[in-house]
């Protein structure tokens, strides 16, 4: 496969002549590299490229294009730290427990015969099959409990959860230019100025971080570190459990090569099905066949919104602050709700419908946010945001499943649920004022 990353020189006259202008034949140095369902020409040791067709003529009045593309953005040193299963890690430290046996949060399973879900499970369990919004009866069938078999469930100690979530970003914010809490559990670090621009020494400063948060808090994170958001928050799950991973700008094209779709945040089952059913299964297959082509299987919005991840132009931002424009379905029982797996699929249908509504208004979101009221009217809600902001229904889906797996109070009822879309954006073609009232 080609470097997918940018050529590192420019050569601008040939993009300021019309294109049948373009010689037609190369002297020997040069050479036609791709001749696909999208063309791509190698001129001079450089290239017209066919494929991203926004990518370099944004603005051809001003000069060059490409090179004031290249320029005008300062390369950013992201890191994203991930801690390894946290709530299970947690609870093993604060029971001391031992971490190679399978370890089940959530409702009592009542030997196989009980109807709440799994809240989450260490890494043993996982080598089950189980997984958070898991039913707790299957994952007693998958692995029993004492005196069957080797599976340990208890129920959450929420506020240890949030103790020691506290102690972590003490740590992760010294370092940090802009810091970003993405959840009880994740972070996004902009260390660039910390390091002087130095890809080594973020190396070198995500090593201490792993052993201060182990030596002083007692738990494990994996870091990632690259020039965007998804990027490090994808090389965060390269070398889980206790990993550092770092994507280099000038390496983002071989990172993908044959990587899987459902490697990517935000690419979920069915898009990765779809995909697969034309016969490409990895993101640089997806790649080459170009934006054009891509988007008339998958969406022209999925295509742009691939072509900038594996480019490497989506978002570098970190930033504490929350927008406070949101769109949201609630809600409320008739009657108390004790049946878990019942609400679950209530949340399921208002997650979609605002999903729905949003896709309907043209704009995305980056925080999934779930509500939950119990019966003496004690509110909750729990938030959790990803790298970049989309309307895709299957990556808030499962974020809402495991925001209410991971959060619920499995002995109390349930009086309302209810799902919002945050930190919402607007694509640039469009131009409109987004005005949104809450929705009950």
């Amino acid at each position: 496969m080609r470097n997918l990353s940018r050529p590192s020189r420019k050569n601008s006259h040939f993009f300021s002549q019309p294109l049948e202008d373009v010689p037609k034949e190369f002297k020997p140095f040069e050479k036609l590299v791709y001749l696909t369902p999208t063309l791509e020409i190698h001129v001079s040791e450089e290239y017209i490229n066919f494929k991203h067709r926004g990518q370099y003529f944004e603005d051809m009045s001003g000069g060059n294009a490409l090179t004031q593309s290249a320029s005008s953005k300062k390369e950013r040193i992201l890191v994203h730290c991930d801690l390894d299963a946290f709530f299970a890690a947690v609870e093993i430290l604060h029971h001391d427990l031992d971490p190679d046996k399978p370890l089940i949060i959530g409702s009592d399973p009542q030997g196989g015969r009980g109807r709440g879900i799994v809240s989450t499970c260490n890494y043993a369990a996982r080598a089950f099959g189980i997984r958070s919004a898991m039913p707790v009866s299957e994952a007693w069938r998958r692995c029993p409990g004492h005196p069957f078999g080797p599976g340990h469930y208890i129920r959450g100690s929420r506020g240890l959860y949030s103790r020691a979530s506290r102690q972590v970003m003490k740590i992760l914010k010294e370092p940090a230019e802009f810091f970003e809490k993405a959840s009880i559990d994740e972070a996004y670090l902009d260390v660039t100025e910390h390091v002087g621009g130095d890809w080594d020494a973020a190396y070198a400063l995500c090593r201490t971080l792993q052993d201060s948060i182990e030596r002083s808090v007692g738990l494990t994170a994996s870091f990632g570190i690259a020039p965007t958001r998804i990027l490090a928050k994808m090389s965060s799950e390269v070398n889980k459990p206790k990993g550092i991973f770092r994507i280099l700008p000038d390496e983002i094209g071989d990172f993908f090569e044959g990587r899987s779709l459902r490697d990517v945040p935000g690419i979920g089952p069915k898009r990765a099905t779809q995909l697969a059913e034309w016969g490409f299964v990895t993101v640089d297959e997806a790649y080459v066949l170009g934006e054009l082509a891509l988007g008339r299987m998958a969406g022209e919005r999925f295509a742009a919104w691939l072509i900038r991840v594996v480019d490497g132009t989506t978002s570098s931002e970190v930033s504490q602050l929350r927008s406070r424009k949101s769109i949201g379905k609630e809600h409320t029982f008739s009657t108390d709700q004790t049946d878990h797996e019942a609400v679950l699929d209530v949340l399921r249908s208002l997650t979609q419908r605002v999903l729905s509504r949003s896709r309907d208004m043209g704009i995305s979101g980056r925080l999934a946010e779930v509500k939950i009221r119990y019966t003496d009217f004690e509110t909750h809600t729990h938030g959790r945001s990803i790298p970049v902001a989309m309307d895709e229904p299957d990556v808030f889906l499962r974020l809402a499943e495991y925001l209410f797996a991971t959060n619920v109070q499995d002995h109390r009822g349930l009086r309302l649920i209810g799902f919002r879309l945050g930190q919402l954006d607007m694509p640039p073609t469009r131009q409109a004022m987004l005005l949104l009232s809450e929705e009950e």
